[in-house]
């Protein structure tokens, strides 16, 4: 296990958990539907990564490498894409929001190439 990992897959699923709940419930009444959409995705997403990095982290005395530039990026880029979304939700209250929508792909690439990492690390493991 990698405690590192495993803590920080368990605050990303706790918080998406949390964010989803006030999306659902909070949020319904402030923003328009698409805008609601947009927020749920940063959730989702947040979701997904954080259960990857859970099965990652309790796995990773299996593997004979270093994950730290794998959870590193995928920390990071989640961080941005999310992180991003939530705030491009609110752009019909601040407009200079909208400047969000141009981030959230460079926090998309880097959870991709975390990803490639990790396959070009599991190919090259013996």
């Amino acid at each position: 296990m990698h405690k590192p990992i495993v803590i920080t897959a368990s605050i990303l699923i706790c918080l998406s958990i949390i964010l989803g709940a006030f999306g659902a419930h909070g949020l319904k009444d402030m923003v328009e539907a698409g805008a609601l959409e947009i927020f749920d995705k940063g959730v989702k997403y947040q979701m997904y990564t954080g259960l990857a990095l859970l099965a990652i982290g309790l796995t990773a005395d299996k593997f004979n490498f270093e994950l730290k530039w794998f959870f590193r990026l995928t920390l990071v880029g989640v961080i941005i894409f999310s992180g991003m979304l939530y705030l491009l939700t609110f752009k019909e209250y601040n407009e200079s929001l909208k400047i969000c929508g141009a981030i959230v792909p460079i926090g998309g690439t880097l959870m991709i190439i975390s990803w490639i990492i990790l396959i070009v690390k599991l190919i090259r493991s013996k």
